[in-house]
């Protein structure tokens, strides 16, 4: 797998890429952005002057501080692995887990865990940790016979996963820490799938997710995923992306930005948006879908 960079100094010149960023407050010409273009993964710093963009990769992962990269690579066999690389110096490196199937890497806000969803012996999905350098390595909740999906940071210690109808915090020892109903958050009229995501906001009392919800949509042949914020004290539900605009993909960075892919009728081509918790929205890339990005 190469890794192509295009590095642009002219600022006069157009970007080659068919990302057109809006300006947010990132360092520029750092990776501050990544995400899946077609059948590539693209890396770009925020004005799209310096890129990297490789194929035969899938969900990308960059890491806080813009300088790595994880990402799921599917061999031959239909075996799911995750590997991660140094967007400047290109090395590449696998983790070394104990599956043939280990996908959906999210790193801590310090950068030096990633956490995954991986299948077990049984069947059953499960979520790990492991060190960038392949130590560390752990399965959370490793005895329940429940599937958990999604995993995501609460915060540098704590993890936050789903099994469709809970919601589970643990800590890094593997140990539950708190259980919260999908239902009794929400009520029946949200539907969870597997790669759904609940992010809590920095200050705990806030939830970001996306789910289906409303009217079926002729075009998809089902109701679109739609990104909210919940109120956890309130328990009142804020729609982010528009109504109309079917959104599968959020990501939220541990300074609250939310970022999420969003198609509109005829939902043929999906363009990848960041907003605040109080809705204000920027369009950033025009084509592009299951974002993720690094902090300020």
């Amino acid at each position: 797998m190469a890794l192509l960079v295009a590095c642009h100094s002219n600022k006069n010149e157009q970007p080659t890429s068919a990302a057109v960023l809006d300006t947010v407050s990132l360092r520029s010409k750092r990776f501050a952005l990544a995400y899946q273009d077609g059948d590539k993964i693209v890396a770009t710093s925020i004005d799209t002057m310096k890129q990297i963009s490789f194929g035969g990769a899938t969900h990308p992962a960059i890491s806080p501080d813009g300088n790595k990269l994880a990402y799921t690579v599917k061999d031959s066999a239909g075996n799911n692995s995750i590997w991660i690389a140094d967007m400047e110096s290109k090395s590449q490196l696998k983790l070394q887990v104990n599956s043939k199937n280990y996908d959906h890497a999210v790193w801590s806000p310090n950068g030096e865990t990633i956490a995954f969803n991986f299948l077990n012996d049984k069947q059953i999905w499960k979520v790990g940790i492991i060190k960038t350098d392949n130590t560390g390595f752990l399965i959370l909740d490793s005895k329940s016979a429940i599937g958990v999906f999604s995993p995501v940071w609460k915060t540098e210690t704590e993890l936050v996963a789903h099994d469709l109808k809970n919601i589970y915090t643990f800590n890094l020892n593997g140990k539950l820490l708190d259980t919260k109903s999908i239902v009794d958050l929400l009520g029946t009229a949200y539907h969870i799938a597997e790669s759904n995501r609940f992010f809590y906001a920095k200050n705990g009392k806030t939830l970001v997710f996306n789910a289906k919800y409303g009217n079926a949509i002729t075009e998809l042949n089902d109701m679109a995923n739609a990104v909210f914020t919940l109120d956890l004290n309130t328990q009142k539900v804020k729609r982010i992306s528009p109504d109309g605009m079917n959104a599968p993909d959020v990501f939220v960075t541990a300074d609250d930005r939310i970022f999420y892919s969003g198609a509109e009728k005829p939902y043929t081509q999906s363009k990848i948006y960041v907003s605040d918790l109080d809705g204000h929205i920027k369009m950033l890339v025009n084509k592009g879908m299951d974002p993720t990005a690094t902090l300020k």
